[in-house]
């Protein structure tokens, strides 16, 4: 420990630090959704049929859920065998090349079929970016925290997610009230460019930050393993499979309410592209809000318990939420998305914190990597896809799209409620178990 950044201090900076790194690569992967919802399809993937142009451009969407988990193997190994902090210099550094490089990019109109394959192999960069990044922040926060804070600490990772969509708003806001000739040619790139600034914030302070303690204890006392990844499928792959599901609903509303949502209100409700940006926004400054609110609760009432209820609400939130969206009108929607969102980010703070408790700190990184970007490629990938399918399929009616989430939060209840059961059978019998 250096004498200017004292270990009554960590905690603060880890949790800082953790919160402004998820931000600047959820910005990144975020801008990419909006870009995927709003223009790509038109000038990466044109034909006669927005509904193919839109399915194209979302399955390149996809590409990078598919990609978060080869970045959470490699990473998560890196992270348990080198370090956390060196492993997340590397997934900030190669998100922030990636998105600029996105801005740069040439149209269809310019190059033909090199431009949808040059923003295919950069979008699998960030995938891996992102995919490594997700559970060192998770455990840089949480290893620094205070003994029992561990969901609290943990959560400004997940905070990183709204502060991100946040800025991703207003970038896209901004840049979409263009003249559409102006914002087709150039006005896009601006939001993919201006990473390049957050990058350079991001690396500075993430400097600032120390090793987590419990990867430096591990390493000390040489409880590390040589293959992390291994020993994960030898000693824990069920609890794995089961945190796997546990992440549905917080990983897949995310991209529901944010990303399908835009396509679906635009191409099946009628609202401008600007209208539900701004509705977006304010949902995502509520989710802000409610994040650490519901990381305190959690600590209070127990994170199982809390985890539960907010998966059940979950369940039940879509039907009134499409009952306001189809009014077309900023309150009501506003209103809608955000009975959804309330209940999925509450799901989302408290997650990361219980799941990273269930695993020790040898193959921590690993493990909780491999679980949420499996996830991800599967919950978070497919979900724009398949809510497109189901709102062409079923035009004129909302219930599938409704029934659809439904099912999403039923998997995270369920896994839950397993996870829970399995965690008291363990202390029932004696074995120690991490304070979650």
């Amino acid at each position: 420990m250096t004498a200017s950044t004292p270990s009554s201090r960590q905690p603060v900076r880890a949790a800082t630090a953790a919160f402004i790194g998820t931000m600047i690569e959820w910005y990144d992967f975020y801008i990419y959704a909006m870009a995927a919802a709003l223009v790509f399809g038109e000038l990466f993937f044109p034909s006669n049929d927005p509904f193919f142009s839109t399915m194209a451009s979302f399955a390149t969407f996809a590409v990078g859920f598919f990609a978060r988990p080869i970045g959470g193997i490699v990473f998560g190994h890196l992270g348990d065998k080198i370090g956390r902090k060196k492993a997340l210099m590397t997934t900030l550094m190669m998100m922030g090349v990636a998105t600029v490089c996105i801005g740069l990019l040439p149209s269809f109109s310019k190059v033909g079929i090199l431009a949808p394959v040059l923003l295919v192999l950069l979008r699998v960069v960030q995938g891996i970016a992102v995919g490594g990044e997700w559970g060192g922040a998770v455990l840089m926060a949480g290893e620094h925290a205070p003994k029992g804070r561990r969901t609290f600490f943990a959560s400004f990772a997940q905070l990183g997610s709204p502060a991100g969509l946040i800025l991703a708003l207003t970038a896209f806001r901004a840049v979409s009230s263009m003249d559409k000739a102006a914002f087709l040619d150039w006005g896009w790139r601006l939001p993919f460019l201006a990473s390049a600034i957050l990058l350079i914030v991001g690396i500075l302070i993430r400097l600032g930050v120390n090793e987590s303690p419990e990867f430096q204890q591990a390493k000390e006392l040489r409880k590390t393993v040589k293959l992390p990844i291994a020993e994960v499928f030898r000693s824990s792959s069920g609890l794995v499979f089961l945190c796997i599901g546990a992440n549905t609903i917080g990983i897949a509303g995310v991209y529901f309410t944010n990303t399908f949502m835009i396509a679906y209100t635009t191409q099946y409700v009628g609202v401008t592209k600007a209208l539900i940006l701004d509705c977006l926004f304010a949902v995502a400054i509520i989710q802000f809000c409610v994040q650490p609110l519901a990381a305190k609760l959690a600590e209070r009432i127990g994170s199982a318990r809390f985890l539960k209820l907010a998966a059940l609400a979950a369940m039940i939130s879509p039907y009134p939420m499409f009952v306001l969206v189809q009014s077309g009108e900023v309150v009501p929607m506003v209103i809608g998305i955000a009975l959804a969102v309330v209940c999925m980010a509450g799901f989302y703070s408290v997650i990361a914190g219980y799941v990273s408790a269930l695993f020790p700190t040898n193959v921590r990184y690993s493990a909780i990597s491999l679980s949420y970007q499996v996830c991800g490629a599967v919950a978070g990938g497919l979900t724009p896809l398949a809510g497109t399918y189901l709102a062409h399929r079923f035009i004129g009616q909302w219930w599938p799209l409704a029934v659809f989430y439904t099912c999403l939060a039923g998997i995270s209840l369920l896994s839950i409620v397993v996870l829970d059961a399995r965690s008291k059978r363990r202390a029932a019998a004696g074995e120690e178990l991490l304070a979650v």
